[in-house]
């Protein structure tokens, strides 16, 4: 990546929604802007996990201003990530597809394991290099996200459905504080988060560190109030407790340092907060400069080197666990990929875009028999449910989808991706991948390479030109080329094989 070089990254959180801004120098993003809304979507979700129109249209509204910063940053510049309230929502499509023609770029749903490992990166990066074992945590406005490292690598992640804005909700909801509400709500707190004393014990950690919204706040109540600056502990807790208690509601809490955007949500961030220390043993959480959006920001910058790239190992990992033979997936990539810079003829060598796409459609190819652990005829199937459920570290879950999306149209009648094949670039990548593996079907090299691959992406057509003495010294392949010129025909994109004397 060039230095100098503005990069953003916006995290749509349950509480509020965060732009940040930086710029790219020598390994190191410096802050240019910093923008933060209280949307408060977490508590805008009926009782059929729909969110209501009015929480939707506040996301809208402040979605509309971000964009405004942003005029003219390219796609590659930013990312937009979106946590649990996203996660929740059933109608969740409905607010992300308006939501992208107002920004302007993508919005990607994260699962919670994929948003505690970017939590770790965003704090990592920000503290002194050292080799010690440190635990992170982060309470959210619906969820809280535990992660164990080391250096700049998580080794272990989670995410339970535990925030301020749904407890504060929950066992607070007129903002009314007793002995008696925050005592039900740190054993709730305690009931969902129990698990975590086996994955998280004491003797995993050197030093426990809290990010984001629920930990800056109470630490800076703290520290108004004389408690050294940047740390939480469970004295300082009580004390905290005991003064929203003798305030008796959320509206009468007289404290310096407490926010506005926070009042109405700090019940319930207290409660998790001192069940989480308790469980976990915690006697000091020190505050981290780091958090989701920073973690973004880093990953962006290592993205850029495919080596560093986390999808790829992730793939590799997945293909281990449910044995894909390499040798096949190798192969199949191989042509695929062959196929795909075909259809790009006039395409520069650097061109981010094929680049991108070329990514995909290797992940693919390397995944594609991935489903044949559970079933041979069906596994193209198969493959697509295991990559829509799966929890692959660097991936969201709409990328997840679309690479199942993928692997699940290797094979069978096209009517199923008829909506995904009105777009020319998952159009191709499909046709890249099924023409390799019906190259590929003997499970050797093909000889493709005297085969010749045209595009008329204006008329949204494919031909592929066989002589007669490749027609004639593979039989089968030819078969199967026929057929698949047949299964393109009610699809937007069409597909001719024609053979030469």
């Amino acid at each position: 990546m060039k230095h100098g070089t503005l990069l953003a990254a916006i995290d749509l959180g349950s509480n509020s929604f965060r732009l940040e801004i930086g710029r790219y120098d020598h390994g190191q993003i410096q802050r240019v802007a910093y923008l933060k809304e209280t949307v408060r979507q977490g508590n805008g979700l009926d009782a059929d996990r729909n969110l209501t129109p009015e929480a939707m249209q506040r996301g809208w509204e402040c979605l509309a201003r971000f964009a405004e910063r942003l005029a003219g940053f390219k796609k590659s510049q930013v990312r937009v990530v979106a946590t649990q309230t996203l996660r929740e929502a059933k109608n969740r499509d409905a607010f992300v597809k308006r939501g992208c023609e107002i920004l302007g770029f993508p919005i990607e749903v994260i699962a919670g394991t994929e948003e505690a490992r970017l939590i770790y990166q965003g704090v990592a990066h920000l503290l002194p290099s050292d080799n010690d074992k440190r635990l992170v945590i982060d309470i959210g406005g619906r969820s809280t996200e535990l992660v164990l490292g080391q250096g700049l690598e998580a080794t272990e992640t989670a995410s339970f459905r535990v925030g301020s804005v749904a407890w504060s909700m929950k066992y607070f909801p007129a903002g009314e504080f007793s002995e008696q509400t925050f005592y039900r709500a740190e054993i709730a707190a305690q009931a969902v988060l129990e698990e975590a004393i086996t994955a998280y014990p004491r003797t995993h950690w050197k030093k426990a560190y809290g990010a984001s919204g629920t930990v800056g706040a109470v630490a800076e109540i703290l520290a108004f109030a004389g408690f050294p600056e940047g740390e939480i502990t469970m004295d300082g807790l009580n004390w905290l407790m005991k003064c929203l208690i003798r305030s008796g509601n959320a509206s009468r809490v007289q404290l310096e340092g407490l926010k506005d955007d926070r009042r109405a949500v700090i019940g319930g961030g207290v409660s998790i907060l001192r069940a989480l220390m308790s469980l976990l043993k915690i006697d000091t959480l020190h505050v981290a400069q780091g958090a989701l959006r920073h973690g973004v920001l880093f990953e962006m910058v290592e993205r850029e080197d495919h080596s560093t790239d986390t999808r790829d190992l992730s793939v590799q990992r997945l293909a281990v666990k449910f044995a894909v033979d390499a040798q096949q997936a190798h192969r199949v990539s191989e042509v695929a990929l062959h196929w795909l810079d075909a259809m790009h003829p006039d395409t520069k060598e650097d061109d981010t875009h094929l680049a991108r796409l070329r990514r995909k459609l290797n992940w693919a190819a390397q995944l594609h028999e991935v489903g044949v652990a559970i079933s041979h005829s069906d596994y193209h199937k198969h493959g697509a449910y295991i990559l829509d459920n799966a929890d692959l570290v660097g991936f969201s879950m709409p990328e997840l989808h679309r690479l199942g999306l993928l692997v699940l149209g290797q094979r069978g009648k096209l009517k199923k991706l008829e909506i995904e094949l009105e777009e020319n670039d998952f159009a191709k990548m499909l046709m890249a991948l099924r023409l390799s593996l019906i190259l590929c079907h003997a499970r050797k090299d093909p000889e493709h390479e005297v085969l010749a691959l045209r595009c008329d992406e204006h008329k949204q057509r494919i031909t592929l030109t066989a002589n007669g003495a490749w027609v004639n010294a593979f039989p089968q392949s030819t078969h199967l080329l026929k057929l698949e010129a047949a299964s393109w025909q009610k699809s937007p994109w069409s597909f001719e094989f024609v053979t030469n004397p």
